[in-house]
């Protein structure tokens, strides 16, 4: 019964980990045969200019996001938690959500379409308020906060909702407990459903930033990576490495360091769980 699922488990994860471990130290470019090279991929690693600033590019991308994922999350989960209608509730839970359904690919070319500086939307109506507009795309130091957005645009739904499930936990006799014991609204906030809704913080957080970390695909459509490196993701650069230049040894070991780094900061999140989550036993 569970051998389908096995297979294809073992083809297209097991597999590809394994190929890319042993690929990581040889030096292939696909068209000829592969060369062993030992921890000389991982050594020119730590000598790439590129690589910093692709990390580094990441990292601020995934702590913009992440902040802006969980804040606006659960202010909506909040907001829409505790209206009257049952038909309002739906609307925009669907509303917000809706927007996670539509590709990357087809996200990307819409924004770029309406940040375009030449004839967008975005910018004709900030003109119209008699405000210059900015060169979103174009711009070194607005084209990455332009991601962010977009991304914000697209996937704040599913961490939304993912909020708004953990606040429907949260039992309303401990509402009705501080309510009695005198505490406000910003108490039972604070000590009520925060500690409740601390194991759906985690995850939120978990998973927004695996998925921010491994950031693709605006990047490459809208931007390129540019202006110059300004917008270039860890995996896009890998990308590039791999099918560009056909380094498929570096891009190997590129994607195994990519891998660690997740596992770290995964790993760092669940430890200092232990200091702020709170499991209802």
């Amino acid at each position: 019964m569970l051998s389908p699922a096995a297979l294809l488990f073992l083809l297209f994860f097991v597999g590809p980990v394994a190929a890319a471990i042993v690929l990581s130290v040889y030096h292939w470019d696909v068209l000829t045969p592969a060369q062993f090279a030992g921890t000389a991929n991982f050594r020119e690693l730590l000598h790439d200019k590129v690589l910093r600033t692709a990390i580094y590019n990441t990292f601020v991308f995934t702590f913009m996001t992440v902040i802006a994922h969980i804040v606006l999350g659960l202010g909506l989960a909040l907001v829409v938690n505790g209206l009257a209608s049952r038909v309002l509730r739906y609307f925009l839970r669907t509303a917000l959500f809706f927007p996670m359904l539509v590709s990357w690919g087809a996200v990307s070319l819409l924004w770029k379409y309406a940040l375009d500086p030449n004839f967008g939307f975005v910018n004709y109506y900030i003109a119209k308020l008699g405000i210059h507009p900015a060169n979103w795309l174009i711009d070194t130091h607005w084209a990455l906060p332009s991601l962010v957005f977009i991304d914000l645009w697209r996937s704040l739904g599913y961490t939304f909702v993912i909020l708004l499930a953990g606040l429907q936990t949260v039992p309303d006799h401990l509402y009705e407990a501080a309510r009695v014991d005198g505490a406000g609204k910003l108490r039972k906030f604070w000590h009520v459903t925060m500690p409740m809704m601390s194991p759906t913080l985690l995850f939120a957080f978990i998973i927004s930033f695996i998925g921010a970390f491994q950031i693709f695909d605006p990047m490459y459509i809208m931007t390129q990576g540019g202006p110059g490196t300004a917008t270039l993701s860890l995996v896009q650069y890998d990308y590039y490495k791999a099918f560009r230049d056909f380094q498929m040894g570096y891009a190997c070991a590129m994607a195994l360091i990519i891998a660690a780094i997740i596992l770290i900061v995964t790993l760092i999140q669940l430890r200092l769980s232990k200091l702020w989550v709170h499991y209802d036993r």
